[in-house]
């Protein structure tokens, strides 16, 4: 599968990524198990999905701060097979929103070795902010309250269908291979349900519980300490991990910290940028979640240098850091987002059974495609 390259910019990305923030700041018989492959479209990953009769292909964004699918955005939905529930349902993701009714119809993943019979999704009547066809969600089944007709109603998820239907654990596996590897056979990415598929990783997965911090336990959120150089620059505080988000981003207090330590000067891009100098000086990031501790090379803390081009005022050989800073400080109960350019270096497991998240070392972990 080739890799598909949109015409976002950095500043789009780092608006799609601020308005996510602000979003989740203001929002209080086949196989029974299968992996699906994932495109890269440099914002998130894509997966796709056939629904109904005829079967329609849908390209769907991945994002795990949200627990409902829907689609329509761009490809309209027709199926002699869907049922209309007539249930309204709306959501507004920061950067775009969908309205529209949910129905049930068949789902299948990939070439059709995973199927869901009659599940509920939602049909968009209206969209905006969306380049492909819609979304699906694979957050905490939680996230869905509020979209039925009582406010204390859930909706059943992807991985709650194919629970109660294939019979498999609830877990779904993320693999991520960094953006400036050449697409090889395997594809941009894999997301795998009922099973983590340790062919990719180095090493065990380790696990940590979700966080107990108020907001954040409905999320993927985790507790995580993060240090550069040997210093600490974030205690151990909650966030979220979440494919939905580009960039890594830490409280305010911590990216200055960071700021601090890498001498990066602020471009107009918005992004932190370093001479060949400091880059060859930078130290690890370190992670530290649960019993886990988890090294971000210096060539996972920059931007891809052949996407330069995107970049404004960058030129071909210029350096710029993928760390951003919230506008809180540390302590703010949201205090950093793992986005997907920590996921490209690390193999991620959503276990919803266990309200854990597990993550292992791939072959992309020290990588130097950047």
């Amino acid at each position: 599968m080739t890799r598909r390259l949109t015409s976002s910019n950095v500043t789009d990305l780092l608006r799609h990524d601020k308005a996510l923030v602000a979003a989740l700041t203001e929002y209080s018989t086949h196989d029974r198990r299968a992996s699906v492959p994932l495109i890269n479209f440099q914002s998130g990953y894509t997966v796709s999905v056939g629904i109904g009769n005829p079967r329609t292909v849908y390209h769907l964004i991945v994002d795990s701060a949200s627990a409902v699918t829907w689609v329509g955005a761009r490809t309209p939905y027709m199926s002699r097979t869907g049922f209309n529930t007539g249930v309204p349902v709306g959501i507004h993701y920061g950067y775009g929103y969908f309205e529209g009714t949910f129905f049930r119809d068949s789902m299948t993943f990939g070439t059709n070795q995973l199927s869901i019979n009659h599940m509920q999704f939602g049909v968009a009547s209206t969209s905006e902010g969306f380049n492909f066809d819609g979304v699906l969600g694979i957050g905490p089944t939680g996230l869905t309250r509020g979209t039925l007709n009582s406010p204390e109603d859930t909706l059943p998820t992807v991985t709650d269908y194919l629970v109660q239907q294939r019979a498999i654990e609830p877990i779904v596996g993320i693999f991520f291979q960094p953006t400036g590897v050449r697409t090889d056979l395997h594809g941009d990415g894999e997301i795998s349900f009922g099973v983590a598929n340790r062919q990719k990783c180095l090493g065990r997965i380790r696990y940590t519980d979700i966080t107990t911090a108020p907001r954040l336990s409905q999320y993927w959120g985790i507790n995580q300490r993060i240090t550069y150089g040997g210093t600490d620059i974030l205690e151990s505080t909650a966030g979220i991990v979440n494919c939905g988000y580009t960039f890594l981003h830490i409280a305010s207090d911590a990216f200055d910290r960071y700021q601090a330590a890498t001498g990066g000067t602020m471009n107009a891009n918005g992004l932190l940028q370093i001479s060949l100098d400091q880059y060859n000086a930078l130290h690890d990031l370190i992670f530290y979640i649960g019993s886990g501790t988890y090294k971000f090379v210096p060539n996972a803390q920059i931007w891809p240098r052949f996407l330069n081009y995107k970049l404004d005022g960058g030129g071909d050989d210029d350096i710029f850091l993928i760390v951003q800073g919230l506008t809180s400080r540390t302590g703010s109960g949201f205090d950093f987002i793992n986005g997907y350019v920590f996921l490209q270096r690390f193999y991620t497991v959503f276990d919803s059974g266990r309200s854990r998240v597990g993550f292992a070392r791939t072959r992309f972990t020290q990588d130097i495609s950047n």
